[in-house]
């Protein structure tokens, strides 16, 4: 099928490349012409396990490519996907402008039947808005052309997104046209065959599915997380307690790893969305409000706990950061826990070393040169002239480190553990004090008695 998709972010570019990998012919459009030069000769600016050999890989073979040209886009294509970014607007709404945007050029240079999809993460009613935006163009042009507007939601894990993609739990198609979801099979049937995997339910139902399934794993992230400071306060740990209730299946393992708080580009813009949606039709969403709050208190929690072991002594202290991305397998800091915990250190007077596998341009590109903040070539290079070390990102590499050499280049051989990746009783052992999150027992032993504010 041809088709073409607006938008070369994070959902566009890994859409446009995964139909792209089954045999369609795609363009994808941007209107940064670097970017889309940038991309013609194979260079992807994010970064996404497997992404960057499959864009050369399909662009090499004649079936994806990239324009700065819409109405050339628009021409080649039977269906067109929305898939431009929507940040939160300052009330935390998700702002539309970009979506509205691509609907008006779509409008304005139609001339075949169309099918419209938007694939954008986009507020109930945002596929009305859509199709008048589209309607209204063509009638000021005086064309009667025949379009019909889906909803299409993405379910993609960054950092897994390719294999999300390729191997879906559901297909989730937005409609009531019965040949617009044909349509939407035939596109969708290369990554369906082993089993059923599309749902299909009316147009507002598809944009809600979206918001429901990130608030919810959302709301087991901050659950999680209160669970945790309830577990410190008594004396418990949390990870014991992870253990008995995640072997009940009505539970579940998935979502239920507390830690820093949770980040990235979904699910803080999207609770919030949500929620604001709610307000607007004369809603009081609490559950939605708690979940955001929990998460919010929760990105103080690693500072607490180095404020727990030194006081009010940190001026001078210098800590290894292991960890900027918000999550492992990408360099996205947006809504990172890093980003909060290095301006509180940083407010309190102390220097930050810190590593990531990947994201130390990003957090070179958001904090510019700062005589507190040195960024190394890796995990060990951070610890050279620290006082202690927090970890705040699970990458892989950091799950088994050398605890001995960790301890001999640390000057206080603490361990801030934000992840929970360590086991206390080994770093005893090993002769480090370690602060886990919700780890109440460990906590007792590793410093002075007190309570966490």
């Amino acid at each position: 099928m041809r088709v073409s998709i607006f938008g070369t972010g994070y959902v566009g570019l890994v859409t446009g490349t995964c139909l792209a990998e089954v045999g369609h012919e795609v363009i994808c459009v941007d209107i940064d012409q670097a970017k889309v030069d940038g991309l013609k000769r194979g260079e992807v600016s994010i970064f996404e396990p497997g992404l960057a050999p499959m864009v050369r890989a399909n662009h090499d073979a004649g079936r994806l490519h990239f324009t700065s040209d819409p109405v050339h886009a628009i021409a080649h294509a039977e269906v067109v996907f929305i898939a431009v970014g929507t940040p939160p607007d300052e009330d935390g709404s998700a702002d539309l402008q970009y979506v509205l945007a691509v609907a008006r050029t779509i409008g304005q240079h139609l001339e075949e039947p169309t099918l419209v999809v938007d694939k954008s993460t986009v507020p109930v009613g945002t596929a009305d808005k859509v199709r008048a935006t589209i309607a209204d163009e063509l009638a000021r042009r005086g064309a009667g052309i025949d379009f019909t507007v889906v909803s299409n939601p993405e379910f993609l894990k960054e950092g897994d997104a390719v294999n999300d993609f390729m191997r879906p739990d559901r297909i989730v198609i937005g409609t009531d046209n019965a040949e617009a979801s044909e349509k939407m099979r035939r596109l969708y049937a290369p990554f369906v065959r082993s089993r059923e995997r599309f749902v299909v339910m009316d147009v507002r139902s598809a944009e809600l599915t979206k918001y429901a399934a990130n608030a919810m794993l959302a709301t087991k992230i901050s659950f999680m997380n209160e669970i945790a400071t309830i577990a410190e306060r008594v004396g418990a740990d949390v990870e014991m307690v992870r253990q008995g209730i995640g072997s009940d299946p009505r539970i579940g393992w998935q979502f239920i790893y507390p830690g820093a708080g949770y980040g990235g580009s979904c699910f803080p813009k999207d609770v919030q969305a949500l929620a604001r949606t709610a307000h607007q039709h004369g809603l009081q969403p609490r559950l939605l409000d708690a979940v955001e709050a929990v998460n919010e208190r929760q990105k103080e929690h690693l500072f607490e706990l180095v404020q727990r072991h030194y006081g009010d002594t940190l001026a001078g202290k210098t800590f290894a950061l292991w960890g900027l991305a918000f999550k492992p397998n990408t360099d996205d800091m947006r809504a990172a826990p890093s980003r909060r915990l290095l301006e509180q250190l940083w407010a309190a007077g102390a220097q930050v070393r810190a590593f990531d596998p990947e994201a130390s341009s990003e957090a070179q590109r958001i904090f510019g040169e700062r005589s507190d903040l040195v960024l190394c070539d890796s995990e060990y290079d951070a610890l050279e002239g620290a006082d202690a070390l927090i970890l705040i990102t699970e990458w892989k590499q950091f799950r088994s480190p050398d605890f001995g050499r960790i301890r001999s280049a640390l000057a206080d051989a603490v361990i801030f553990d934000g992840r929970n990746l360590y086991d206390p009783d080994e770093l005893e052992e090993a002769g480090i004090a370690y602060y886990g999150i919700g780890r109440g027992r460990s906590l007792t032993r590793s410093g002075p008695p007190g309570v966490i504010a």
